[in-house]
């Protein structure tokens, strides 16, 4: 993942809270993978409009955390989703 790509969720792919499990869920047609805690701060900054390197540098500030090692983290986590079609992203 580059810092100019803009990832977004596809048609038909959201961010759910599931009150039964209190716990928030990336679902799609068919499909729904549970988040953890830093999977979910990470999918909250996807809007479709931001950069990555400006969604990493958020999240850099909100959690006082090194940018780059966020950087490393998150492209890892936004690359499985983009593998299994949880996830587009515009260069």
């Amino acid at each position: 993942m580059q810092a100019d790509d803009v990832p977004y969720l596809p048609r038909g792919v959201r961010v759910h809270h599931d009150r039964v499990r209190d716990a928030w869920v990336l679902l799609a047609p068919e499909r729904a993978i549970m988040l953890d805690q830093i999977g979910h701060a990470i999918l909250s900054e996807l809007d479709g409009e931001r950069s990555f390197g400006a969604i990493t540098r958020a999240l850099a500030d909100r959690y006082n955390a090194p940018a780059d090692e966020i950087a490393k983290d998150s492209a890892g986590f936004l690359r499985a989703l983009k593998d299994r079609r949880f996830l587009e992203v515009r260069a």
